[in-house]
């Protein structure tokens, strides 16, 4: 078999490697559910670094899964590929009457405004529904906070947010001297809250900020540990001062 542009030729040779294949034949939904989620980190690490050779790849492994996942579930008479294919195009049809309908919108806030309430009365308990509890805590609650300005609940303007903001890093700081571990966690859980929430009037996300400060820490502490590793030290045998002057080094870089 060659490799070919066409997804049915896709789905063939998943179907070949799920038959001939010891391991792809071993496989269940669950014991590769951990290597979906592996997939889609890489293809964000490769999309942050601007490798798209990269990144084609690594969606190409999601794609792999999507597939694969599929063809499994065929073999139980769950659904198959066809099926995915067909609910997804559906919900997207439908979600978006704008295109699809005689639906008129103004602009995207009333597009993501008309999504959640058309979710609603799919049976959705609530807007909030739909987040998956195991999302990276940063992210799970912009989109927590996004979900919710798209129905009304949000600061109408961001200095209000920043108030907010203040009088949680107050309650913060009185929670240090008061010295209550429980109550310490909860306020600072507040106050990163209220940051993310914040970072939406930007237009600013919170988890890809993160992520490229801790780039950029890792970059630096990295050329500490090397400037010393010249010296024959280590960062246990320095002193501040010294690796100090080695991270001002390394902003410079």
């Amino acid at each position: 078999m060659k490799p070919t542009r066409n997804f049915e030729d896709l789905v063939e040779l998943v179907a070949i490697l799920r038959k001939e294949c010891p391991w792809d034949r071993k496989q269940t939904h669950e014991s590769i559910k951990d290597n979906l989620i592996e997939e889609a980190y890489e293809a964000i690490e490769a999309l942050d670094n601007k490798d798209y050779d990269e990144f084609k790849k690594e969606i190409g492994d999601l794609l792999l899964h999507v597939v694969f996942h599929s063809k499994m579930a065929s073999e139980t008479e769950t659904f198959d590929i066809g099926d995915v294919i067909y609910t997804l195009m559906e919900k997207l049809i439908r979600r978006h009457p704008h295109v699809f309908g005689d639906t008129e919108v103004d602009g995207e806030e009333q597009v993501s405004e008309n999504w959640e309430n058309i979710k609603l009365k799919e049976g959705k308990k609530s807007t909030l529904d739909g987040l998956p509890v195991h999302l990276p805590a940063l992210i799970r609650a912009q989109r927590m906070q996004e979900k919710a300005a798209n129905v009304g609940f949000d600061w109408p303007a961001w200095k209000l947010a920043w108030e907010k903001l203040d009088e949680e890093l107050q309650e913060f700081r009185q929670a240090l001297e008061n010295g209550n571990q429980e109550e310490l966690s909860d306020e600072f859980g507040d106050v990163l809250f209220s940051l993310v929430n914040v970072s939406r009037y930007f237009d600013l996300n919170a988890e890809d900020s993160l992520r490229q400060t801790n780039s950029k820490f890792e970059q630096r502490f990295r050329h500490i540990e090397k400037r010393l590793k010249e010296k024959d030290k280590t960062v246990k045998d320095s002193t501040l001062e010294e690796m100090d002057q080695f991270w001002e080094e390394a902003k410079k870089l």
